[in-house]
């Protein structure tokens, strides 16, 4: 058997701030299925020193879905894909209010407004700024705008409308992104990031696992959310949809997802890491245990996909002993399923797209 680190020595080194070598990296990725549990351990302890035992929930909204000119071979949306997907243009600002209540409603503290397309044009931009602002004055809710290559005069405009955090994804590692995208490259999803930093508003970026990328490229990929220092990282799993180039990849199980959540705690100790994309398929019955590394969840559906049900996902949280957080910061109080409508008790938000 390959030498193993002592992973409390991993913990310890990253609350320190320090930066774990890339073999004690390799270590967590390769790390036989017999130690997870002590993995998950040590991550557990760099994950309660920043976030104690609170869990952040996001509502996402697929706000304007396909139409995208990009060739992004993960996604449905993309140019080159032949998924049988909804394909809308921006849904009405009535529609996108429907969900942000729906969001407050499951006790999301982040409303994430998703719209597809390489970056919007003057009149999508306007329509998103006023259903931003129309959001703020109704809804007690923080909101992520992900709206695909932002210029810095776009950056502060969102951040004049109050947007509070911007999600734009670097996806996978610098090596390895001509393979998943030509239509753009790396630093066009770095600069995004950097103008959103500018505009004074924090930043979201993370990527997806599962792509046929190595083990170098996963550990690449959280050295430069490291380096561009960002707040909030989501970890998708490939979910291989049919239609879409990467429809074939299976490359993932349950433990090396744990792995890789553990790998991205231990690399950047106090952001907000959240499991996204690809939980229910490739978690499965080990979800629970993603909360040890991991400290935020989507409630409700993903893009193109459906997530599991809500009250799944709370009676999950509350049976692991984890409560969830207000979008102060604090521990929500109460117990969230005692009040939820029955309608919420599956996630799917039905759009009325006009």
């Amino acid at each position: 058997m390959t030498h193993l680190p002592n992973w409390n020595k991993l913990a310890k080194c990253s609350l320190a701030g320090e930066l774990i070598t890339r073999d004690e990296a390799l270590a967590v990725l390769r790390a036989p299925d017999e130690v997870i549990l002590a993995q998950l351990a040590a991550a557990y302890r760099v994950r309660r020193h920043y976030w104690g035992n609170k869990v952040r929930l996001h509502f996402l909204l697929n706000a304007q879905s396909g139409l995208c000119p990009e060739d992004c071979h993960y996604c449905s949306q993309s140019k080159i894909s032949t998924a049988q997907i909804e394909k809308y243009p921006l849904l009405a600002k009535e529609t996108i209010l429907e969900a942000a209540g729906r969001a407050a409603q499951l006790k999301a503290g982040t409303f994430c407004m998703v719209i597809s397309g390489r970056s919007p044009g003057e009149k999508v931009f306007g329509r998103v700024l006023e259903a931003v602002r129309e959001i703020k004055a109704n809804y007690d809710l923080k909101i992520c705008a992900c709206l695909g290559l932002l210029s810095e005069e776009q950056t502060q405009r969102l951040a004049a409308a109050g947007v509070d955090r911007v999600n734009h994804n670097l996806n996978t590692s610098e090596d390895y992104h001509g393979e998943i995208c030509t239509t753009h490259n790396f630093s066009d999803r770095t600069q995004t990031v950097h103008n959103v930093k500018a505009a004074g508003i924090t930043t979201c970026s993370g990527g997806i696992l599962g792509m046929g990328e190595s083990d170098d490229d996963v550990i690449d990929l959280a050295l430069s959310l490291r380096k561009l220092d960002v707040t909030s990282v989501p970890i998708n799993f490939l979910i291989p949809i049919p239609g879409t180039p990467f429809e074939g990849l299976e490359k993932l199980n349950p433990r090396q997802c744990l792995r890789i959540l553990c790998l991205f705690r231990f690399i950047l100790p106090s952001q907000e890491i959240r499991i996204a994309g690809g939980r229910e398929v490739h978690m499965r019955s080990l979800q629970p245990l993603g909360l040890y590394p991991a400290n935020s969840i989507f409630i409700g559906d993903y893009l193109t996909t459906a997530g599991q049900a809500a009250k799944m996902d709370l009676e999950m949280i509350r049976d692991a002993g984890f409560v969830l957080e207000a979008p102060d910061g604090s521990i929500l109080e109460g117990d969230p399923l005692a009040d939820m409508p029955e309608s919420l008790s599956n996630p799917s938000f039905v759009a009325a797209k006009k």
